[in-house]
């Protein structure tokens, strides 16, 4: 008789998408309201919790024998399980190696590592591609385009470090990497939007999370009309739920996204 979990609760869609993928769904016996990926997961799965909020017991009601769940924004439901007696594996990954590791570990979790790994190789391999595709436009055009990305409009947030990272792996220089290692989004509030302008962006990227980006809006803003990307309407969106996800999509999908964004 396996040992290993058979009955798991995601409470972020990307252990749904990798669980899914490495072909190990049979498991997840529940899986948070915010899931996306797969799409089939919504119409297979219950959903037993929000992402912050919602009722413990409707956790416990499919009795699961782990759950998987992501950062100090969950560590009170984490908290409240394991006083149930739940086991529960807490990921927090910030990087995109933190990504491909938190896909390996998965697979050890339920015996798969073997698939879990091939697909760590498949993402390792676009990353590669990507790298070969940039430095060979930089090798032309002996620049990287500088890049705003956006996180909130009100106030500004730029980019998370997995974000920061695509978009040097993408060929793009982030023009607040400075700020991309802090995990809070609060310490990459932009206190004066204006240094954005100062920066100079040539290509401005929007992600809001659960909102349409505006980018009239975005022209619009006092003193931003200068602004190399908004002087040639390179103002662009990506949805939240591709890169700012960190799971395997935000390589699979953002990635490619990003390159396009950046072809010169």
């Amino acid at each position: 008789m396996s040992r290993l979990p058979q009955r798991i609760v995601c409470l972020t869609t990307e252990t749904v998408e990798v669980l899914y993928a490495i072909g190990e769904q049979d498991r997840i016996a529940g899986i948070t309201g915010y899931t996306v990926r797969p799409p089939e997961a919504r119409k297979e799965k219950p959903k037993v919790y929000a992402f912050t909020s919602g009722d413990i017991d409707k956790i416990l009601a499919v009795q699961p024998d782990l759950v998987l769940t992501f950062s100090d924004l969950q560590a009170d439901i984490a908290r409240d399980l394991i006083k149930a007696g739940v086991p529960v594996y807490a990921f927090n990954q910030r990087s995109i190696d933190d990504t491909l590791g938190m896909v390996e570990t998965i697979g050890r979790l339920v015996g798969a590592e073997a698939k879990a790994m091939q697909m760590v190789a498949e993402l390792e391999g676009q990353i590669a591609d990507a790298r070969a595709i940039a430095a060979a436009r930089i090798a032309r055009s002996g620049r990287r385009p500088r890049v705003y990305f956006e996180e909130w409009d009100e106030p500004n947030i730029t980019a998370v470090r997995w974000v920061s990272e695509l978009i040097e792996i993408a060929g793009g220089e982030n023009i607040f990497a400075d700020r991309a290692a802090s995990p809070l989004a609060r310490d990459r509030i932009l206190a004066d939007p204006l240094e954005v302008v100062e920066r100079a962006p040539d290509i401005i990227i929007g992600s809001w999370c659960g909102k349409h980006f505006r980018p009239e809006r975005v022209a619009a803003r006092p003193g931003w009309s200068t602004v190399p990307a908004v002087v040639n309407g390179r103002l662009h969106e990506i949805k939240s739920a591709i890169i700012l996800t960190p799971g395997p999509v935000a390589i699979s999908e953002g990635l490619p996204l990003l390159l396009d964004l950046f072809d010169l």
